[in-house]
């Protein structure tokens, strides 16, 4: 519920979304289309749409919902990690990957999803902000670990570069996607 968000806990939600959406909206769907082709990408966007509609821990999806949870996230593993690693690589132009790369060692693997935590401590690393904390869903307060620590103000300005390194991110995986189909095809 973003009806009582100060205008800073809108960017901070706004910003982990973009990170999240990237690996689960963009990148996984095209690295499964690179490894299995459409039959691939569309049985990927149905495990992550089944966990969007029913992966949820509450009684009602109790029996079906775990199950759609752990399918996406064993079919997120790689792509959630690659999307953290390309968004580190978008932003190389400033420096400090190595330092990058610790961030997301130490903090994506604390988030409550195994998967989600690497391209949001990707952002919050570029960012050098902090992700987290308290979250309303459907009328619950809900405590997110703290992926970094630096608690200052975000800016439009950050939400321009995580604009400016989704879409370097999306554009190499495209041209990813035509190399590799380009050379299989010569191939087979």
């Amino acid at each position: 519920d973003s009806s009582g968000l100060s205008a800073q806990e809108v960017r901070t939600a706004a910003l982990e979304t973009l990170a999240e959406n990237l690996s689960d909206g963009v990148i996984a769907p095209l690295f499964w289309y690179m490894l299995l082709g459409i039959p691939g990408m569309l049985a990927y966007k149905m495990v992550n749409t089944l966990d969007s509609m029913i992966g949820y821990r509450n009684e009602r999806y109790r029996a079906f919902g775990c199950f759609a949870a752990r399918l996406d996230d064993v079919s997120n593993y790689i792509p959630a990690r690659l999307t953290a690693f390309l968004m580190i690589l978008a932003f190389l132009p400033r420096g400090l990957l190595g330092g990058l790369l610790r961030f997301v060692g130490i903090y994506g693997s604390q988030h409550a999803s195994p998967n989600s935590g690497y391209p949001e401590a990707a952002l919050a690393g570029i960012l050098d902000c902090r992700f987290g904390g308290p979250h309303n869903y459907f009328g619950e307060e809900v405590w997110k670990p703290y992926i970094g620590s630096n608690e200052r103000p975000l800016k439009t300005e950050d939400m321009r570069v995580a604009v400016r390194i989704n879409r370097r991110v999306e554009w190499w995986m495209v041209v990813a996607v035509i190399v590799t189909s380009t050379l299989a095809s010569f191939c087979f």
